[in-house]
């Protein structure tokens, strides 16, 4: 496989990561090294965006929500320098609106995380024509849903009721799904 992605990587092998989780963004880029990639990282916006502009990857995984903005303002700067960059994003909120918006800017893929390297490879370098294979152990749905909602409460600084009302959930319902232990 890995002499399969080097043919399809051709002689540029650029890749930018965009993402505001430092130590994601770490991990990511040692794995990507260790795959034939020449990883360059941002955590913001405005950090991919001047790297897009100097210069524009071959290759990209952009976070769609980032600290200062929008990750599809990276995207469309990417385009805007490199119409044959591959780009994927990803995202903690799988939403098909976002996923329809991303690809219609330019993203090549669209992956919710926590996606691992394999995954994120597999998009980079797939030719469009068949889809990446299934994950070899997918989260459940309900650990994706206590996922989804460790997210909001966090960014809600943990407060209950907050998180509730934003989730449209009762806030005792919401109490109850907390004070138990994450599914498996």
């Amino acid at each position: 496989m890995a002499e399969a992605a080097e043919d399809r990587m051709g002689e540029d092998k650029t890749l930018l990561l965009v993402d505001d989780d430092e130590p994601f963004v770490k991990r990511l880029a040692r794995a990507m090294e260790k795959r034939g990639f020449e990883v360059e990282t941002a955590e913001t916006v405005a950090e991919g965006r001047n790297m897009a502009k100097a210069r524009p990857p071959a290759y990209a995984v952009v976070d769609l929500r980032l600290g200062d903005g929008n990750g599809l303002d990276v995207v469309e700067a990417i385009r805007e320098k490199r119409e044959d960059s591959r780009i994927v994003v990803l995202t903690g909120y799988g939403a098909i609106a976002t996923a329809v918006a991303a690809v219609k800017i330019g993203a090549t893929d669209y992956l919710s995380k926590p996606a691992d390297a394999n995954q994120i490879t597999a998009a980079l370098l797939s030719d469009g024509e068949d889809l990446p294979p299934p994950p070899e152990n997918p989260m459940s749905a309900d650990r994706v849903r206590w996922e989804h909602i460790q997210r909001i409460y966090e960014q809600c600084d943990r407060n209950v009721s907050e998180t509730a009302r934003r989730l449209n959930m009762h806030r005792r319902t919401l109490q109850r799904i907390l004070a138990k232990r994450s599914p498996r």
